[in-house]
This record gives structure tokens, C-alpha cells and sequence, in this order.
């Protein structure tokens, strides 16, 4: 920090809830606020031993410390909103960009009964998309439009602008994961806007000047849901051997997997400018990694599998998730290469 923008390196489900719940407690951010698409996006994380959801709020909402911020190009279903405002009880620190677009039951019907949404693209059923689409032919409605929404509604590219004029820190919360991108994805299979780093950074309203790390998250597997090509795919049968076998957290839907995938990863890098990577779930394909705090005590073959993925891509894995609870991480921020071993 003080800028520190959080994405999702293949296509969602990486554990970004997790990292920045983590970063989000350990580093005390001012601000911690959200981009990406909406509440299509589920972010988990667990502390002392109960498990958290949030699809609207910032994955920050456990450090009480900090202001929970909702930017501009995130599309607000009000009541997912106030459930999880009354959850944390931040009724006092939520701000909620004006111009944040709303989703409407309407929007939700279409994307339940289009074919081509719900069949082809399989897509999550929140209303994001049809929503997005009203939003490109300038009729949606947006948070100064709903009265209820008004102790919420501000000017959060101000807020995060001011914020780091002052030198103070703020994290940005990505949702899916870069190959979900509307853009950069697999197209047609992809979310219905960008949301690779440039994109979360618009979103918020800073421009890319105010960034200072971006951080890219990547699973020790790669996992997706929904259609659309997945390399090197494993059937659910060897998934679930493998422990890898996962489910949704906003659809419920199984998810598909294969091996991690150092190419697919590369190009993640370069089209969000990464500076450091984080590394999930290592105790899922490494069992005896579970819990543990230090990079010396992995086994060999879980230290040469962070090792050959810093190899291939050339960039430090600073964060290391060995299991669901927040302080399940090996943090390696700051530390210099040469002595990543220690």
C-alpha cells in the first residue's frame, strides 16, 4: 500500500475474499473499496472458525477500522446490500457511489429466462448482465434514483482520490478473475464488462498513477463455473479424488478444474501489471502444508511447486494461503527475494 489493487488471475474463485480479509485486518486500510461487476460475485472468508459471504461489501468488512466503499461502475442489488450492512453492522462507514447502477427484478427475470444467457453462457441468474446492458443504452437506474439508498449515496472516486492525496492506505477489491473479462476472456463465455485491473481501477475512479502494487491471485488449481474452454480439464470424478471439488458460492454449481496453468497465468500477469502474485488453497493439493505460518516448513514439493511458479512467471508469491481461516497465511510481503526461503 497505500494503493493496493486485489485481482483474480484465471476465472474467479481464487480466494480473493480471503487475501483481502487478511490484508485487511493485518494492515488497518483507511479504505477498502469495491470494482467489478456485482453481486454475481461471491467472496468468502473464515475467522475463528465461522464463515463469511459477502457479494456486495468489500471483503474488508471484519476490520471495523475501516470505511467500506462501493464504486461507480458496480451495479447494487439493495437488498443483498442491507443484509450484509446490517451483518457488519457498518451502517456508519458504507458509502456507495451515486452513480452505482441498480438491478431491478426485471433484470434478474431476463437473465433466468434468456436461452442464450442461461444455457450457452451460463450465467449466474443476479440480473447482472441485462442490468449492464441497460446501462449501455443509458436507462438504468442508479443509487441517487432509490430514496432508501440515500445515508449511503456519496462520490466515492472522491473519497478514494482524497484518501491518497493524503497518503493514506486504500485496498481495491477486484470480483471474477481476468479471464472472465469481458474483453479479455474467453468471449462469448465471459462477465459483462472488464474486470481485469484497469478496469477495477475505473470502476472506483483512479487513475492509474494512484496505483502502486497490483496484486494478482491465483489458486494452487484452476477451477471455473459456468461454460467456456477450460485447458487440461479433469473430470469430476478425479476432482473429487483430488479434493479439488468445489461449489459456487452465489449458483451453488459445481465448479470445473484442472492443473494450474503457468501460461495462462503469464498472460494474467501482463494484462493487469502484476507486482506480486498470492497463492491459495497450497494445503488442497499439498495436505501437509495445512495451517502452517512458514515458508521453511512446506515440504520440498510444496516449496519447489511456489518456487517454479515464481520461475516461470518472474514475480514474487508475497502471500500464501494454507488453509480457510484468515491467519492460515504465509506472508512473505517485503521480504526480498534472495531470502524467500526464511
Amino acid at each position: 500500500m497505500p494503493c493496493l489493487v486485489v485481482v483474480g488471475g484465471f476465472f474467479g474463485d481464487e480466494g480473493k475474499g480471503k487475501i483481502i480479509a487478511y490484508l485487511a485486518n493485518k494492515e488497518n486500510p483507511l479504505v477498502a473499496v469495491r470494482g467489478g461487476v456485482g453481486p454475481n460475485a461471491g467472496h468468502t472468508f473464515s475467522y475463528e472458525g465461522k464463515t463469511y459471504k459477502v457479494r456486495m461489501l468489500p471483503s474488508a468488512a471484519l476490520n471495523p477500522k475501516t470505511q467500506l466503499l462501493i464504486g461507480a461502475g458496480v451495479l447494487i442489488n439493495p437488498e443483498i446490500l442491507f443484509n450484509e450492512i446490517k451483518m457488519f453492522y457498518s451502517f456508519n462507514r458504507t458509502l456507495i457511489d451515486a452513480q452505482s447502477g441498480i438491478i431491478e427484478k426485471a433484470h434478474i427475470e431476463k437473465d433466468t429466462c434468456i436461452m442464450h444467457l442461461k444455457n450457452k453462457i451460463g450465467t449466474t441468474g443476479t440480473g447482472t448482465g441485462p442490468a449492464n446492458a441497460d446501462r449501455a443504452f443509458r436507462v438504468l437506474k442508479v443509487a441517487r434514483d432509490i430514496p432508501e439508498l440515500t445515508r449511503y449515496v456519496g462520490d466515492v472516486s472522491n473519497e478514494v482520490n482524497d484518501a491518497l492525496d493524503k497518503n493514506k492506505s486504500v485496498l481495491v477489491e477486484g470480483t471474477q478473475g481476468t479471464f472472465l473479462s469481458l474483453f479479455h476472456g474467453g468471449y462469448p463465455y465471459v462477465t459483462s464488462k472488464d474486470v481485469t485491473a484497469s478496469g477495477i481501477c475505473s470502476d472506483v475512479g483512479i487513475g492509474p498513477k494512484k496505483v502502486d502494487d497490483v496484486l494478482v491471485v491465483f489458486k494452487s488449481y484452476v477451477t471455473r463455473v459456468g461454460e467456456g474452454p477450460l485447458k487440461d480439464e479433469i473430470t469430476s470424478e478425479d476432482a473429487k479424488a483430488r479434493g479439488w471439488s468445489e461449489y459456487g458460492s452465489v449458483t451453488g454449481r459445481q465448479r470445473r478444474a484442472s492443473p494450474f496453468d503457468p501460461v495462462l497465468a503469464k498472460k494474467a500477469i501482463r494484462l493487469n501489471s502484476a507486482t506480486e502474485l498470492a497463492i491459495t488453497k497450497l494445503d488442497v493439493v499439498f495436505p501437509s502444508s495445512a495451517g502452517e505460518k512458514e515458508f521453511s516448513k512446506l515440504s520440498t514439493e510444496a516449496r519447489r511447486f511456489i518456487e517454479d511458479i515464481e520461475g516461470e512467471t518472474g514475480l514474487k508469491v508475497t502471500l500464501i494461503g494454507t488453509g480457510p481461516e484468515l491467519t492460515q497465511v504465509i506472508d512473505r510481503r517485503g521480504k526480498d527475494i534472495a531470502n524467500m526461503d526464511s
